[in-house]
C-alpha cells in the first residue's frame, strides 16, 4: 500500500482520541465498558388522565447493566408495582405505567431517579419530576352584571384553573365570535379584559371567557359576563391611570437565554398610548418587540446585559402615569468544563474538572458510583480540589463512575464521567510495509498508530536498528508519527516502528521513496498588452519520471481548462494563449505543475492597456457667462485603463451649422476635470470630452445640453488675400472665406476696397458674398493695393492688412542674352545666360525654360522623330548644367524666360559632346569547336558614342589551378568573330569582351562556359512537338552547362511515294529553345530528324490539324522566301521615300517633334506652373551608328521608355523579343529576316508562329 503523505497530515489531529476511547481497530481483546447513561425522561414530565406514564432509562455498558430506581429519594421497585410494565431489553430500565386516572395517577407522582450499574462502577440520570394533573374544571361562581357609567374604565376577569402547562385565552361572545381589542379594549397577560374606557356599544350580556389546556386538548368557558353601560351625555375626561401593574414599581428576575415579557395596561378618556423607556441605556432593537398596541414588550433571549430598569409611559392629553421594573437576570447553572470521561493506565493521575456557573451560583456535589462523597470512607485516595476530582496512582481497581452535580433555585446540572484503569498488550493499528512517497524537500509523515494500556511507547530505528532523531530533521508526534523534514534522495529505504509497554512491544516496517521534487524551469512572465491584442503565457516543469506529470492554467483562482472557451483560451504544450484581450482579462495567471505528491505554481500578472474609458459624466455650469461668450465645462475622470490619461480633449458640434462634424476647442492636462472655455459669438454649442491617454482617444462622454452664444461683429478678417489677373485687362481678388465659426452672425459677406499703389486718391470698394471680385478695365501688369474687410449685421471686423495684388500679364518680350557654353564631360554642360530685364517681361518672371535635343552623331544627322528635353530654371539662376547628353553627338539648345502668361521669345544656340567609352557589345555568344577550341560571335554595341576602333579580349579559367587572366587587342572594329584555341578540355573560362573609341574600352560582356568536353554529348533534355493546322512547334529544354551548337531539323510527311515527302531541312541554335516550321499539310502525320554533322541526335512524331491535305503546287522561285524578303524590302523602301517627300514640302525639311512632358527635373530646376511646361529628360538611343553586318541585329540596347516618340514600329516591321545567354533580350526584324538568314543567324533568339526560320541549303 502507498500512501501519498500529503493526506497524512489530518491524521496527526487525532492523537487524543486513545485518551476517550479504546479503537475499534484494537481487536482480539476483549475490554469491558463502564456504564453510559444514554437515553432518559425529561426532567419534568406532566401526566394527564388516560394517558400512558412511561419513564425512560437507557444506558450501554460490558459487562450487561443492572438498572434500579429511586422515587423521592427512596428504592422504588417498578416490577412490584401494579399496573406497571418494565422493557425486558439488556440496555433498558425503563418502564410504563399503564391504567391511569385522575386518582391513580396521583399514587405515582414524585421525583424519580434512575441507577445503571455493572462491574466497573454505577451511572445514574438526572432526577425525572412526575406531575400528574386531573381534567380541568372551572369553580362554581356567581356572576353579577358589571354596571359602568360610559367613559368609565372597567376589568372583566378571568381566572382560569391552574395548570401545570401553559394555557391560552380567548375572549368571545355567544356567537364564538372573537371581542374585537385595539388600544382601548386589551386583554392582559393574566387573561384578564381591560377596558381603557367604555362606550355604549360595549353593551353586552355574553362577554365569554374560554380556556383552552393542550395537554387535556380540553376547551373550558366561564359563565358569561353581563356588561352594562349606562349613558351619559357628557363624558368627563380623566388622565391615565395604570390597570396593570397597580402599583409604582415591581421587580422581576429574567432567566438568562429565556425571554422576558413586560405588560403596561392603563385605563383613562381620551384612551392612553404605551411608550417604553430604559434608563440605562437603548433597547436592543435587534431582540425586542413591541405587542398588543404596544402594551406588551418581549426581550428575546435575555442576557445579562439586560439587567436594569425598564418603564412603561402611558399618555393622553390630561397627564401620563408611569410604572418601573426593575429586572434582575438570572441563570440556571450551565457548563463551564463539563467533566469527560477517559481511559487510563495504571500509575497514571487522573483528574476529572467539573466547573459550572449559574446565578445565583450553584452548589456542586460530587457522587461517585451514585454514592455521596460524604457518605464513602474518608481515606479514599482522591481529592476535590478547586471543582476537580484527583485520583492519585491510578489502578484498575479504581475504576469508578462519577457524578457532578450543580443546583441552584433555577435548575440542576448533572454528569456522568468514569475513570477506567486499564492493562491492555500493545498493538500497533497502522499495516505494516506500508510505503510512503513524498519529493525532495517537503517533509514525509510515517505512521505508527499504537495502543495499548499502559500508553506505549513509540520508537523509529533505521535498517541498522539505530534511533533516528539524531539528525534534527527527524521529528515525533505524540501518536507515533514520525516527520521528515527538507527530505534528500538519501532518506529513501525501510524504517522500523517499535512500540512498547510494560506487557509486550511490537514492530513495523515503513518504507519510504523520495522522489525529485516538481520544479516549474521557466514560469511565465508578467505582461502589459493592448487591449484586443493577444498574449501568450509559457511555463516549463521538470517532473520525477516515474511520476505522471500535469501542467495546468489558473486566472484568478479559477481552472482555465474548465471554461471549455476555445475562441478566448488556448492551451497547448505548456503555452497559454489569450485572445481578443480585453479590460476583463487583467489579473493574476497561474502555471500549476502538479503530480500525485506535490504542487508548485509560477504566477504572473497581465495588464491590459488602451486607450482610456469613456468620461462617464458632463456639467456646464456658470452660465450666466454666455454673455461673455464664456461657459464652465466639468467632468468626471475616465477610466485610465492602465496607462495615465494624459489629457482631455474637449470638442463641440454645432446642429445648426455643422450636425455630426466635431471640433476641438483645446486640450487641458489629464489630472484637470473642469475648464472655463472661451467661446466664440453666436454658435449653437454642444460639448463633449474624451480623455486620451499615449494609447490614444477614448470614446468621448455623453452630449451636453446645447448652447447658444449672443451674435457680434466679427472679429477676424479673412487670410490669403491676393490679386492676379487672368487676363492682361484684369484683376482678379481672392481670399481665404471665414469659417462659419467666426461669422459670429447667421450670415457673413466681406467689404474689398482696392486702388492702384503710391497714389493717395480715394479707394474704390464693393460688398460681395462670394469669396472673389474681378476687376476689370485695368492697365497690363499694374500694383493695386487691396483691402479686405469682414462685415455682418452687428458691424464690421477689425481694420484690414493692405496687400499688394497685380493686374493681369502679357507674354514675354525678353530674349535672354547666352554668355556660352562649357563643355564639363562627354555627357555634361554647363549652359550660361546673362539676366532679362524685368520691364520686359510684362509680369513676374518665373524662371528660364531650357529646351535642348539630339540631332544626331557627329558623323550623321538623325532623320527620325526628335525628342526634346526641358529644363526649368528659378528666375534667380543664370546658369544649368545639362547633363546625360549622348557623347559624340550634335545638340541644339533654346533658353526662354516665361512668366504666369507663358513663354517669351527663345534665343538658340548649337553644341558638340565629345567622344566617349562605348556601350557593351551585344549578343556575346560561345560555340564549341572541339575539345580545346571556342568560337565566338558578338555583335556591335549600341552605343558606338565615338569612333570604333577595335575591342578587348580578356578571359582566364574559373577553376582552381588554372592559369591566370589573358588578354589581346582586336584592332579590326569590323570584327565579329574570333576562334579561341588551345583551351583546356576540363576547365570552365569566364570571357570578357568590350569595345573601344580613343578614349578608351567601355562596359564589358560577360560569359562563361568551356569546350566540348566540358559540355559532353549534347542533349535535348525535354523535347516536345506540338501542331496546328499548317505548322508544328518542337520545343527542347537547354541542358545547364551545355554549350552553344547548331544541328539540322528535318519534317518528312509520312505516306508518301518513295518513304515520303521531305521538306528542306532547317539549320538551328541549340540555345533557341524551339523552332516553328511552317507550310505543312493539315491532318498529316510528319516524322522529325533531328542530326550534326550528319549525325542523328534525335527523331519524334507529330500530326498536323485539319480535315483534308492540301496539295501544293511545285516550288517555284516565287515562293521562296528570300524572293518574297527581296519583293517585300523594296515595297518598303518606295513607301519611306514617298512619305519623307511628302513631309519635305509640307513643313521645309523640319521633322515635326512630339514633346513629352513628364521626365525628371535638373538639380537646379524647379516644376513649372500647369499652364505652362515640365522640365524634360531624354533616354533617346540612336541606332543609325549600328553596323548591319552578317550577324543578327539586336535591340539589348538603350531601350526605349514608355511614352517615347520613337517606336519600333519606324524600322518597317514586327519585332519579336527573347532573352538572350546573359538575360538580355534580343529583338528580331521581321523585314531583315532573309539577309539574316543568308548571312547566317548567330542569334539564340526564339522562332516563333509568326517568326519563321529560313532554311539554308
Amino acid at each position: 500500500m502507498v500512501v501519498a503523505l500529503r493526506y497524512v497530515w489530518p491524521l496527526l489531529l487525532c492523537s487524543p482520541c486513545l485518551l476517550i476511547q479504546i479503537p475499534e481497530e484494537y481487536e482480539g481483546h476483549h475490554v469491558m465498558e463502564p456504564p453510559v447513561i444514554t437515553e432518559q425522561s425529561p426532567r419534568r414530565l406532566v401526566v394527564f388522565p388516560t394517558d400512558d406514564i412511561s419513564l425512560k432509562c437507557e444506558a450501554s455498558g460490558k459487562p450487561e447493566v443492572q438498572f434500579r430506581w429511586t422515587r423521592d429519594g427512596v428504592h422504588f421497585k417498578p416490577k412490584e408495582e401494579l399496573g406497571v410494565t418494565v422493557y425486558q431489553s439488556p440496555h433498558s430500565g425503563s418502564f410504563t405505567i399503564t391504567g391511569n386516572n385522575s386518582n391513580f395517577a396521583q399514587r405515582f407522582q414524585g421525583i424519580y431517579r434512575c441507577f445503571a450499574s455493572n462491574k466497573l462502577g454505577t451511572a445514574m440520570s438526572h432526577e425525572i419530576r412526575l406531575m400528574a394533573e386531573g381534567a380541568p374544571k372551572w369553580p362554581k361562581e356567581t356572576v353579577k352584571p358589571v354596571e359602568v357609567e360610559e367613559g368609565e374604565s372597567v376589568v372583566l376577569p378571568c381566572h382560569p384553573p391552574p395548570s401545570a402547562e401553559p394555557l391560552r385565552i380567548y375572549w368571545m361572545n355567544s356567537k364564538i365570535l372573537h371581542i374585537k381589542q385595539d388600544e382601548r379594549v386589551t386583554m392582559g397577560q393574566n387573561g384578564n379584559l381591560y377596558f381603557a374606557n367604555v362606550l355604549t356599544s360595549d353593551n353586552h350580556s355574553d362577554y365569554i371567557c374560554h380556556a383552552h389546556f393542550p395537554g387535556t386538548r380540553t376547551i373550558i368557558q366561564k359563565e358569561p359576563i353581563d356588561l352594562r353601560v349606562k349613558a351619559t351625555n357628557s363624558m368627563i375626561d380623566r388622565k391615565p391611570r395604570l390597570l396593570f401593574p397597580t402599583n409604582s414599581s415591581s421587580h422581576l428576575v429574567a432567566l438568562q437565554g429565556q425571554p422576558l415579557v413586560l405588560e403596561c395596561i392603563a385605563e383613562g378618556f381620551p384612551t392612553p398610548t404605551i411608550k417604553w423607556l430604559r434608563p440605562s441605556g437603548p433597547m436592543p432593537a435587534d431582540r425586542v418587540t413591541y405587542q398588543n398596541h404596544n402594551k406588551t414588550l418581549q426581550l428575546l433571549k435575555v442576557g445579562e446585559e439586560d439587567d436594569g430598569e425598564y418603564r412603561c409611559l402611558a399618555e393622553n392629553s390630561l397627564g401620563s402615569a408611569r410604572h418601573a421594573y426593575y429586572v434582575t437576570v438570572e441563570a440556571a447553572p450551565y457548563w463551564l468544563h463539563k467533566p469527560q470521561s477517559h481511559l487510563y493506565g495504571p500509575g497514571e493521575t487522573a483528574r476529572l474538572d467539573c466547573q459550572v456557573q449559574g446565578r445565583p451560583q450553584p452548589e456542586v456535589t460530587w457522587r461517585i458510583n451514585g454514592i455521596p462523597m460524604e457518605e464513602l470512607a474518608k481515606d479514599q485516595k482522591y481529592r476535590i480540589q478547586r471543582g476537580a476530582l484527583i485520583l492519585s496512582n491510578a489502578q484498575p481497581s479504581d475504576t469508578m463512575v462519577t457524578q457532578c452535580e450543580a443546583r441552584n433555585r433555577h435548575g440542576l446540572l448533572l454528569a456522568n464521567a468514569y475513570i477506567y484503569v486499564v492493562q491492555l498488550p500493545v498493538k500497533i493499528l497502522t499495516a505494516d510495509n506500508q510505503t510512503y512517497m513524498a519529493v525532495q524537500g517537503s517533509t514525509a509523515y510515517l505512521l505508527c498508530k499504537a495502543f495499548g494500556a499502559p500508553v506505549p511507547s513509540v520508537q523509529w530505528l533505521d535498517e541498522d536498528g539505530t534511533t533516528v532523531l539524531q539528525d534534527e530533521r527527524f521529528f515525533p508526534y505524540a501518536n507515533g508519527t514520525l516527520g521528515i523534514r527538507d527530505l534528500r534522495a538519501n532518506d529513501t529505504g525501510r524504517y522500523l516502528c517499535l512500540a512498547a509497554n510494560d506487557q509486550n512491544n511490537v514492530t513495523i516496517v515503513a518504507h519510504l521513496k523520495v522522489k525529485d521534487a516538481t520544479q516549474i524551469t521557466q514560469g511565465p512572465r508578467s505582461a502589459i498588452e493592448k487591449k484586443g491584442s493577444r498574449v501568450t503565457f509559457t511555463c516549463q516543469a521538470s517532473f520525477d519520471p516515474s511520476l505522471q506529470p500535469s501542467i495546468t492554467w489558473r486566472g484568478d483562482g479559477r481552472d482555465l481548462q474548465e471554461l471549455g472557451d476555445s475562441d478566448k483560451y488556448f492551451i497547448e504544450d505548456g503555452r497559454l494563449v489569450i485572445h481578443s484581450l480585453d479590460y476583463s482579462d487583467q489579473g493574476n495567471y497561474s502555471c500549476v505543475a502538479s503530480t500525485e505528491l506535490d504542487v508548485v505554481e509560477s504566477r504572473a500578472q497581465l495588464l491590459v492597456v488602451g486607450s482610456p474609458g469613456p468620461v462617464p459624466r458632463l456639467v456646464l455650469s456658470d452660465l450666466h457667462l454666455l454673455t461673455q461668450s464664456q461657459v464652465r465645462v466639468s467632468w468626471s475622470p475616465a477610466e485610465d485603463h492602465n496607462a495615465p490619461i494624459e489629457k482631455y480633449d474637449i470638442e463641440f458640434e454645432d446642429k445648426e451649422m455643422a450636425p455630426e462634424k466635431w471640433y476641438s476647442l483645446g486640450k487641458v492636462p489629464g489630472n484637470q476635470t473642469s475648464t472655463t472655455l472661451k467661446l466664440s459669438p453666436y454658435v449653437h454649442y454642444t460639448f463633449r470630452v474624451t480623455a486620451i491617454n499615449k494609447y490614444g482617444p477614448g470614446e468621448p462622454s455623453p452630449v451636453s445640453e446645447t448652447v447658444v452664444t449672443p451674435e457680434a461683429a466679427p472679429e477676424k478678417n479673412p487670410v490669403d488675400v491676393k490679386g492676379e489677373g487672368n487676363e492682361t485687362t484684369n484683376m482678379v481678388i481672392t481670399w481665404k472665406p471665414l469659417r462659419w465659426m467666426d461669422w459670429n452672425a447667421p450670415q457673413v459677406q466681406y467689404r474689398v476696397q482696392w486702388r492702384p499703389q503710391g497714389t493717395r486718391g480715394p479707394w474704390q470698394e464693393q460688398i460681395v458674398s462670394d469669396p472673389f471680385l474681378v476687376v476689370s478695365n485695368t492697365s497690363t501688369f499694374v500694383p493695386y493695393e487691396i483691402k479686405v474687410q469682414a462685415v455682418n449685421s452687428q458691424g464690421k471686423g477689425p481694420e484690414p492688412q493692405v496687400t499688394i495684388g497685380y493686374s493681369g500679364e502679357d507674354y514675354p518680350q525678353a530674349i535672354p542674352e547666352l554668355e556660352g557654353i562649357e563643355i564639363l564631360n562627354s555627357s555634361a554642360v554647363l549652359v550660361k545666360w546673362r539676366p532679362v530685364d524685368l520691364a520686359q517681361v510684362k509680369g513676374h518672371l518665373r524662371g528660364y525654360n531650357v529646351t535642348y535635343w539630339r540631332e544626331g552623331s557627329q558623323r550623321k544627322h538623325s532623320k527620325r522623330h526628335i525628342h526634346k528635353d526641358h529644363v526649368v530654371v528659378p528666375a534667380n539662376t543664370t546658369s544649368v548644367i545639362l547633363s546625360g547628353l549622348r557623347p559624340y553627338s550634335s545638340y541644339h539648345l533654346e533658353v526662354q524666360a516665361f512668366n504666369g502668361r507663358g513663354l517669351g521669345p527663345a534665343s538658340e544656340f548649337t553644341f558638340s559632346t565629345p567622344e566617349g567609352v562605348p556601350g557593351h557589345p551585344e549578343a556575346l555568344h560561345l560555340e564549341c569547336q572541339s575539345n580545346t577550341s571556342l568560337l565566338l560571335r558578338w555583335q556591335p554595341p549600341l552605343s558606338h558614342n565615338g569612333v570604333l576602333t577595335g575591342y578587348v579580349l580578356s578571359y582566364h579559367p574559373l577553376d582552381e589551378g588554372g592559369k591566370g587572366q589573358l588578354s589581346f587587342n582586336l584592332r579590326d572594329p569590323e570584327l565579329r568573330t574570333h576562334n579561341l584555341t588551345d583551351l583546356s578540355p576540363h576547365l570552365r573560362y569566364r570571357f570578357q569582351l568590350q569595345a573601344t573609341t580613343k578614349e578608351g574600352p567601355g562596359e564589358a560582356i560577360v560569359r562563361e562556359g568551356g569546350t566540348m568536353a566540358l559540355s559532353g554529348i549534347s542533349d535535348f533534355g525535354n523535347i516536345s512537338a506540338t501542331a496546328g493546322e499548317n505548322y508544328s512547334v518542337v520545343s527542347w529544354v537547354p541542358k545547364e552547362g551545355q554549350c552553344n551548337f547548331r544541328f539540322h531539323i528535318l519534317f518528312k510527311a509520312l505516306g508518301e511515294e518513295k518513304g515520303g515527302a521531305s521538306l528542306s531541312p532547317q539549320y538551328v541554335s541549340y540555345n533557341q529553345s524551339s523552332y516553328t516550321q511552317w507550310d505543312l499539310q493539315p491532318d498529316t502525320d510528319y516524322e522529325i530528324h533531328l542530326f550534326k554533322e550528319r549525325m542523328f541526335r534525335h527523331q519524334m512524331a507529330v500530326k498536323t490539324n485539319g480535315t483534308g491535305r492540301v496539295r501544293l503546287p511545285p516550288a517555284g522561285f516565287a515562293t521562296e522566301g528570300w524572293f518574297i524578303g527581296f519583293v517585300s524590302a523594296i515595297i518598303l523602301l518606295l513607301l519611306v521615300l514617298l512619305i519623307l517627300c511628302f513631309i519635305k514640302r509640307s513643313k521645309g525639311g523640319k521633322y515635326s517633334v512630339k514633346d513629352k512632358e513628364d521626365t525628371q527635373v535638373d538639380s537646379e530646376a524647379r516644376p513649372m506652373k500647369d499652364e505652362t511646361f515640365g522640365e524634360y529628360r531624354s533616354l533617346e538611343s540612336d541606332n543609325e551608328e549600328k553596323a548591319f553586318g552578317s550577324s543578327q541585329p539586336s535591340l539589348n540596347g538603350d531601350i526605349k521608355p514608355l511614352g517615347s516618340d520613337d517606336s519600333l514600329a519606324d524600322y518597317g516591321g514586327s519585332v519579336d523579343v527573347q532573352f538572350n545567354e546573359d538575360g538580355s533580350f534580343i529583338g528580331q526584324y521581321s523585314g531583315k529576316k532573309e539577309k539574316e538568314a543568308a548571312g547566317g543567324n548567330d542569334s539564340s533568339g526564339a522562332t516563333s508562329p509568326i517568326n519563321p526560320a529560313v532554311a539554308l541549303e
